[in-house]
């Protein structure tokens, strides 16, 4: 019998004891069993399969989840300041949605292009694309892959006979794969809490090539699967598609939330730093007859009257009044946040947009440079990414053939463009083609200038028609003279 990837692990833990790890190592393992038929059998090592995701894989999840949302746990969870009448700000910084919402803007602002050679099996991927909104799922699935390193999306037939595609969530849903080399999926599970208040269960739904199966546990804790029903569906492979970040399955922003959190702490200490400069503590320097309800008096009015005592000769003694604070290094406390600044943007491979360096009049070819480790995690991620596209459209291409609605393995040889989402350097581009003596029809000149002319078909139509207008408006005033 195969458990659960014990889980194919082979490799043991303890050599990590006394390490500091954010997450387990197991957080960002995929599972491996020997069949699917097996698994269906062994309704104690499907247990705790879930189990396992639950206590391991999920909880990493949601703290990426949270740095996404601005809730960046590190500091959040923070003990507080040991002097109870001190300032304890917590401030957060959402450089994580920063990263995930470049990565995605900039791989999927401008929308995938599917192409077929073939005239009638396009038609039919636009109507398909059309159908599941591609562009808007392929955005959704590439921030899921940028924050949690993995995405995940549900083929279904509804009841209309329309084939659809959802968006599934990574916190509940995950693959099994058989253990060849070849890393074939066998099954896909997606579960949920169901119930309010103290009945509370879970709904488990796992995916083959050729079943729906439904399970339920009435205890949260339990994990005991009991099989409610089981269903055929018509795509003759498991019909939850995996899309991954890269080859080890991480996000985006993962390997900076340290550095994030020490962004978060030192804003924070500045932010604690100048509450208490407020607060700060009134020296006096003297013997001053002065008792608590002078003082009280004196605070409230805003104002300080200090009259010396005299000493023995008769003479004034010595009284000063001054603050005590904190110092602060302001150059070496700033130079330090913008290191944590520049290491976020380095480690990430995302530009600082504020940065005057960056920002400034920069020709195409510097922006290229600039942009390279950028453009090399854009290149990594459409491999991958046109590889699970081939399977969404596989898959929706099985069942569009038991409807008769394709042909088998039509979908096959789909091409698909991806353009970064970059602003262009019409200008330089243009100089540099009338430096080498190009010339330009006007229709295409139009075409450089979308921003000014939406149509340049219908522009050029204008054109003429001013210009024969100017025309008979001349030749007439030529007559008249």
């Amino acid at each position: 019998m195969n458990h659960v990837n014990n889980f194919e692990l082979g490799e043991s833990t303890s050599g990590n004891a006394g390490k500091k790890r954010r997450f387990s190592k197991e957080a960002n393992i995929q599972y491996t069993f020997e069949s699917a038929e097996e698994l269906v059998q062994d309704t104690k090592e499907l247990s705790a399969i879930l189990k396992h995701h639950i206590e391991h894989q999920r909880p990493r999840l949601t703290v990426l989840d949270d740095y996404y949302l601005g809730e960046n746990t590190t500091i959040s969870a923070a003990n507080r300041r040991k002097e109870d009448d001190k300032a304890d700000h917590r401030a957060k910084h959402n450089y994580a949605k920063y990263v995930s919402n470049f990565m995605q803007g900039f791989f999927v602002g401008v929308p995938v292009s599917v192409r077929h050679k073939d005239k009638s099996t396009q038609e039919k991927i636009n109507e398909i694309n059309e159908t599941i909104e591609d562009a808007a799922l392929n955005a959704d699935i590439v921030l899921d892959l940028s924050i949690y390193g993995r995405a995940y999306e549900l083929i279904h037939r509804n009841q209309q006979d329309q084939t659809k595609v959802y968006l599934s969530s990574p916190l509940e849903t995950f693959l099994i794969y058989d253990t060849t080399i070849e890393k074939n999926v066998i099954a896909g599970i997606r579960y949920f809490s169901v119930g309010y208040g103290g009945e509370r269960g879970i709904k488990v739904i796992l995916y083959t090539d050729k079943k729906i199966y439904t399970y339920f546990t009435s205890n949260m804790g339990d994990y005991n699967l009991t099989l409610k029903s089981e269903v055929d569906h018509p795509f003759g492979e498991v019909p939850i598609n995996e899309h991954s970040n890269n080859r080890f399955r991480q996000g985006d922003f993962e390997n900076v939330l340290d550095l994030i959190d020490l962004y978060d702490a030192a804003q924070s200490d500045t932010a604690n730093y100048m509450t208490d400069l407020n607060d700060a503590m009134l020296k006096i320097l003297g013997n001053v007859e002065l008792d608590a309800g002078e003082a009280k008096k004196m605070k409230e009015a805003n104002i300080i009257f200090l009259k010396p005592t005299q000493n023995a000769d008769g003479a004034e003694g010595r009284v000063e009044a001054d603050y005590i604070y904190k110092q602060y290094d302001v150059s070496g406390s700033e130079a330090y946040k913008g290191r944590l600044q520049t290491d976020i943007h380095k480690f990430t491979n995302t530009p600082d947009l504020n940065d005057e360096n960056f920002a400034g009049q920069q020709s195409g070819e510097a922006m290229k440079y600039k942009l390279f480790g950028l453009e090399q995690i854009r290149i990594n991620k459409e491999r991958l990414f046109k590889r699970s596209l081939n399977r969404r459209y596989k898959l929706i291409n099985n069942v569009m053939h038991l409807a008769s609605e394709a042909g088998k393995g039509e979908f096959e040889g789909l091409t698909y463009k991806f353009t970064p989402n970059l602003p262009k350097s019409t200008r330089e581009a243009v100089d540099m083609f009338n430096a080498l003596g190009g010339e330009l029809s006007q229709e295409t000149k139009l075409k450089i200038i979308p921003m000014i002319v939406e149509n340049p078909e219908e522009e050029e139509k204008r054109i003429t028609s001013e210009r024969a207008k100017q025309r008979q408006s001349m030749s007439s005033e030529y007559m008249r003279n």
